[in-house]
């Protein structure tokens, strides 16, 4: 089978109602995007990872699927950094009236869901299958927004909250668990463009109480559920958004997370890997036995892995398994070798056994 009907059949399984598949982009551990509201920090990232206004649908007001580009124009990157839990935004739109001057909901929005783990289904109380909860607020602490997020983020935000967390759990707009900045001249009424930066970090699990929360953690090609839509208000009077432009093309994405897209969590890209680089990590799997499983997390073009164990023992397998016969502070050193070079990682004292 070949990789676009797999995705494909991979989007039908998981219910997700766009036959498309967006790319998360890796950022190298030394190039984290700093929030600031410069941009200059995602010019490493290829123009195949932008998603645009013409991915957009208006799903509220009937709007001319033709993208008035005058009207309001849209460009969005999203990254992540291996090891962290992070999704870093970069949205970018010009608009010809920006609607930011009031203290309420009404505000030009840059609404994102996500749903970390495909857990599916109604994140909010109104969409609750029991019609009988859906007015009940108790439900706001019980269910709304605890396995899939949403953050209405008002652009620009001028003396309020960067974005107002639908659900039980406003404490995950704050660091460290999420962070945001702007950089616009413009004010409101005018036209002009915007950049804001953020990140905001998944959850699994993320009750009213940040104690009994649970990161979705991410991993390299793991599949998440993600869309987004632009609240563009014209009219500071009107009480209603001129528009309602959407990834997922369906109106219910802003609380159902069956109705968000696929989006993978992209390996480096080639120019951007050292080759080789070594690496790895290990786990004690029979503690009593002093018995040490050991995994290859190098990069690059390898064809050689040569592991000192630091008792005096060597494999050259890339994922091996070793018995110590005595307890110890151990120096370990995998040296990786291919066309391109050799690589060495030394942990020291990492593996530590009683």
């Amino acid at each position: 089978m070949t990789l676009a009907p797999l995705l494909l059949s991979l989007s039908l399984v998981t219910g997700f109602p766009r036959d498309v598949e967006y790319q998360v982009f890796q950022f190298p551990a030394n190039q984290i995007p700093r929030i600031d509201g410069d941009p200059s920090d995602w010019d490493l990232v290829p123009e195949s990872y932008v998603i645009g206004t013409d991915q957009l649908r208006e799903t509220v007001n009937g709007l001319d699927d033709r993208h008035d580009r005058t009207n309001l124009d849209v460009r969005v990157k999203v990254g992540w950094v291996k090891g962290q839990n992070h999704l870093y935004f970069l949205y970018e739109a010009s608009d010809n009236y920006w609607d930011f001057a009031r203290p309420d909901l009404h505000n030009d929005i840059f609404e994102v869901v996500v749903d970390g783990d495909l857990s599916g289904g109604p994140l909010i109380r109104q969409l609750h299958p029991d019609h009988s909860l859906r007015d009940k607020l108790e439900m706001h602490h019980q269910f709304h927004g605890v396995h899939a997020q949403n953050y209405h983020i008002f652009t620009p935000a001028e003396g309020k909250d960067w974005a107002m967390v639908w659900g039980g759990q406003p404490w995950i707009k704050d660091l460290p668990w999420a962070n945001a900045a702007y950089r616009y001249q413009f004010r409101p009424q005018e036209k002009g463009k915007l950049v804001l930066e953020f990140f905001i970090t998944p959850f699994d699990h993320a009750p009213a109480d940040p104690a009994r929360a649970i990161p979705t953690r991410l991993r390299e090609n793991q599949r998440i559920g993600l869309s987004w839509a632009i609240l563009d208000y014209d009219d500071e009077q009107a009480e209603k958004y001129a528009g309602f432009w959407n990834l997922s093309h369906k109106t219910t994405m802003y609380g159902d997370a069956s109705d968000l897209v696929a989006f993978r969590l992209m390996p480096l890209e080639p120019k951007l890997r050292p080759n080789p680089a070594a690496n790895w990590s290990f786990q004690v799997v029979r503690p009593r036995e002093r018995e040490v499983a050991f995994t290859d997390e190098s990069q690059g073009e390898i064809t050689r892995w040569h592991w000192d164990f630091g008792d005096g023992e060597t494999s050259t397998e890339q994922h091996p398994t070793h018995t110590y016969q005595k307890p110890g502070e151990f120096i370990v050193i995998l040296t990786v070798e291919g066309p391109r070079g050799k690589s060495r990682r030394s942990k020291v004292w990492d593996v530590t056994l009683p």
